[in-house]
Order: C-alpha cells, then sequence, then structure tokens
C-alpha cells in the first residue's frame, strides 16, 4: 500500500476526502442551492469539483471518497464520470452538519474497509493555482500526520480579507477565528502570526480518537449512520435519524482547538475559496484596463470590471461586478460583493425560487430548460448526455411533440421504437408508454411541447428505473467502481 508522497521520503498511501457540501449563496445568481459553486467552472474549462478531484490523481493518492448533500449526487457522479475520475465511494449526507461529523464518517468508513491510515480533507469548492505546491505541502505534512499530529494547511495572507476564516498559529494551532471586520483583519495582516484558514486537513486515525475524547456524542451518531447506512444505487445513504442526531461543528473548533498535537503548515499555493465574485476578479485574466469577463459582453471605457453573461450582451462601466442570467441580474461593487448573501435570504424569505434552481434544470443524464410556458402548453429545450436513456414512463393528461435539433433519438413508443434524426419529429399521444435514448457519441437537443389540460410534473407513471434502482441495502465496504452501473 506504500507509496511515494514526497521526494526523499516514502510515505502510505494518502486518501483524499472531498467534501461536496454548502449553496455558495454569495455567488448567486450563478451558483444556487440546487446547483452549487463546485459544479460550475468558474476558474477554468472544468467545473471547481472536477479541478479537486484531478489535483489528487496518480500515484501517490487512493481512489477519493466524496462526501455531498444527497440532492447533488447525480451531479457529482456525472461530472466525475465525465473526467474518467472513479472514486472509491459517494456518501449522502441527508443533513448538513459541518465539517467534523463528514471526516469523522470518512475516517470511519476507510478504516471498516481497511483503507490508508492517512486522510486528506478537502472541500470542492477552492481553487489551488500552484498545486504542485500544494502537492509538495501533502508530503512535508505526511510524516507529522503519521506520528498522530492533526495538521491543517494555512494560507499566508497578502491582502487584508474579511470574507475568510484565520489561524492564529505560534508554535502549534493556537485557535480559529472566523470572519473578522476589517480593522481587526487589517491588524491580523500587520501581526504577522495569523494566517487563512484553508480548510484543508491531513490526519491519520488520530482525529477519531480525539474526536471521541471532546465529542463522543458526535463519533457515536456517525456510527450510528454508518452502521445503517443503505446503499442507493451506486451511493452509500447514511441513516437519516441517526446522522441528524450529531452535533454540528467543524473541524476547526470540534477538534483542532482543543487537540494535544495539532499542528499548522504554512502554505503559499495560490489558494483561493473564490467567496464573492470579486475573488474571481482578483485571481482572473485582465484586460489592459483590469476587466474580466465571461460570455457576450462588450465593453466600453470600462475599468476593473468583472461581468459574466449567459445569453445577453452586457456592457459595464467602472469598479463593479455585473452577473446575467437568463433569470436574475446582480448588480453590485467589489466592495459589497460578500453582502450577496442578503440577497438570497430575502429570496427566502419571500419564498422564491430563484435562489434555490435555475431555468436549466440539471438531472443525472443531462438538463432541461423552461423556454415557456402557457395555460394549455409548455415548451422545454432537453439535452441528453451521450449513451443516456430516460425512465420510461406515461402521462394521463398530456401529449407531446419532439423536435430534434442536434443528434439522434432512439424513441421507445409503446411496443415499438423508432430512430429519430435532426430536424425530424415524432408526437406522443397522452396515454402513450414512452422513453428517449440518446445513443449516439454527442448530446442529444431537443425541443419537447407538452400540450394538455394539465402539465403539472406528478402526471407521471414510471414502469422501470432508467437508473436500475432496486430495493435498498446494506451499504458494506467501499465501491471500487461506484459509477460503473449508472447509466
Amino acid at each position: 500500500m506504500g507509496t511515494r508522497i514526497s521526494e526523499g521520503s516514502a510515505e502510505e498511501l494518502v486518501t483524499p476526502v472531498i467534501l461536496s457540501g454548502g449553496s455558495g449563496s454569495r455567488l448567486w445568481p450563478l451558483s444556487q442551492a440546487m446547483h452549487p459553486k463546485q459544479f460550475l467552472p468558474l476558474a477554468g474549462e472544468l467545473t471547481m469539483i472536477q479541478e479537486t478531484a484531478l489535483r489528487v490523481a496518480g500515484s501517490r493518492f487512493a481512489p477519493p471518497l466524496v462526501i455531498c448533500n444527497e440532492e447533488h449526487r447525480f451531479l457529482v457522479a456525472a461530472q466525475l464520470r465525465a473526467k474518467a475520475i472513479r472514486p472509491a465511494e459517494i456518501i449522502l449526507e441527508p443533513v448538513g452538519r459541518n465539517t467534523a461529523p463528514a471526516a469523522c464518517i470518512a475516517a470511519l468508513k476507510l478504516l471498516e474497509a481497511g483503507g490508508s491510515p492517512l486522510i486528506l480533507v478537502m472541500p470542492s469548492n477552492h481553487v489551488i493555482t500552484a498545486p504542485n505546491r500544494f502537492l509538495k505541502a501533502v508530503g512535508e505534512a505526511s510524516d507529522a500526520a503519521l506520528t498522530g499530529a492533526l495538521v491543517t494547511f494555512g494560507i499566508m495572507p497578502d491582502r487584508t480579507e474579511t470574507g475568510y476564516g484565520y489561524i492564529k498559529a505560534g508554535a502549534a494551532v493556537e485557535r480559529f477565528i472566523e470572519k473578522p471586520d476589517r480593522n481587526t483583519a487589517e491588524a491580523y495582516l500587520t501581526d504577522g502570526s495569523y494566517l487563512w484558514d484553508s480548510g484543508i486537513f491531513l490526519f491519520s486515525a488520530a482525529y477519531l480518537a480525539e474526536l471521541d475524547r471532546t465529542n463522543p456524542a458526535m463519533v457515536e451518531a456517525c456510527r450510528q449512520a454508518l452502521s445503517g447506512a443503505e446503499r442507493d444505487l451506486t451511493f452509500c445513504r447514511l441513516a437519516a435519524d441517526a446522522f441528524a442526531a450529531s452535533p454540528s461543528d467543524s473541524i476547526d473548533y470540534a477538534v483542532m482547538e482543543k487537540a494535544a498535537r495539532a499542528a499548522v503548515l504554512p502554505v503559499g499555493m495560490g489558494w483561493n475559496d473564490v467567496g464573492a465574485w470579486s475573488a474571481l476578479w482578483d485571481i482572473g485574466d485582465k484586460d489592459s484596463n483590469g476587466n474580466v469577463v465571461q460570455g457576450d459582453v462588450v465593453l466600453h471605457d470600462a475599468r476593473n470590471v468583472y461581468v459574466w453573461s449567459d445569453d445577453h450582451p452586457v456592457a459595464g462601466l467602472e469598479n463593479i461586478v455585473v452577473i446575467a442570467t437568463d433569470d436574475a441580474i446582480l448588480l453590485t461593487v467589489h466592495t459589497r460583493a460578500q453582502d450577496v448573501k442578503h440577497v438570497v435570504e430575502r429570496l427566502k424569505a419571500d419564498g422564491r425560487t430563484e435562489h434555490s434552481l435555475h431555468t436549466t434544470v440539471h438531472r443525472s443524464g443531462g438538463t432541461y430548460r423552461g423556454v415557456d410556458l402557457g395555460n394549455r402548453f409548455q415548451v422545454k429545450r432537453i439535452v441528453v448526455n451521450p449513451g443516456e436513456r430516460l425512465f420510461l414512463q406515461m402521462h394521463h393528461r398530456r401529449a407531446e411533440h419532439w423536435i430534434v435539433v442536434e443528434g439522434t433519438v432512439l424513441v421507445t413508443h409503446d411496443e415499438e421504437q423508432l430512430y429519430v434524426y435532426e430536424n425530424q419529429s415524432v408526437y406522443i399521444p397522452l396515454g402513450t408508454v414512452r422513453r428517449l435514448e440518446n445513443p449516439g457519441r454527442v448530446p442529444l437537443h431537443l425541443i419537447e411541447v407538452q400540450s394538455g389540460g394539465y402539465l403539472g410534473e406528478d402526471d407521471i407513471v414510471r414502469f422501470e428505473d432508467a437508473y436500475g434502482r432496486v430495493a435498498p441495502r446494506a451499504c458494506a465496504g467501499m465501491t471500487p467502481t461506484a459509477l460503473d452501473h449508472v447509466h
């Protein structure tokens, strides 16, 4: 099981534990509860969770263990599969309980399966622009972690920052501080003994021993949640009641501040937690006037702007952030970018849905987007990924027309099957058992026109689960081929 971790030292294999939680509310309207920032290509061509997983690919590391919100399970699976990343397991949290219980679940799972003694806990939604320095730091920390130290990676600050947590570092970790106000952050920068808190940790089973000492109720709840876990498709679904009974706390406060052997390793690795739109301006490729743009953007005499546009031409001015999606527009200045979360809180309080759902909805087999909705009709644009097939189902109160605009669709139509090609269409009368499938190697794009007296999503009868759901069973052991059976 041993493998080289850093030059000159042979270490045990490290298992990455990728935490995929949170809603990324400060990056609204692009990041929303059902499609948060880790699933977006915010800092490059790959999504943030893909970047995170690929950062720890190769012989130094075991396959990653991913812990995510159960609502995001198909997004996680699809995005990892798209980059040929084969996780050891995808564990589903029924409720969020912060990072300490998640790390506890991971440690228990790895010990149960006889996995590697070193665990690297990482958020899935951070940017690291110098990955080689990150890997070097992991190698440097591994010796200490193998002897029982709990290591966190502190980021050397280069500016006053109120959007990050801080670590007070002396000979060891002294304390963790939540996001400070500007005056306090300035004092920390001047002091020189404070580091930004990266939220990345490296430790062995010593973490469980420390957590059992400081919070035995959390460890017991996690044991019960794991022992009662069930297999759902290729996912491991934790027992809901047991996990909900766990106290909610971060690794910082539950363990690191109380551990006898907590250590911090200062690292300069181009880290950024992308906690606000201003952060993307900070790390973006700027033109000669300091502008960072993505999408259909027109600039005239603009300086220091960040503009993101999905579909609409957008013009920028100076020192502002403009985010234009098909269902919302955000305008703010760089210095107020952190306040976007208050807008999201207002949307929630008002009972609106813009904080949680895009007009484009992501599912395991592709996406659909609402285009138009009338009294007796609805129009959707559907994209089905290569090799995917959807449910075999029937509607009692609506008919459907499918118009293929790109690719080929294999349509199951009652007892018949037929291929429908680009620029062709097929009519599905109400009461017809039907399914569509993309047999090709390119995404299938089609327009669906629904018509009838009732268009609700509950008018559906499913005859077969295209993803092979079976009765839940015990979630025992690791699953090296966790994505093999998700079609």
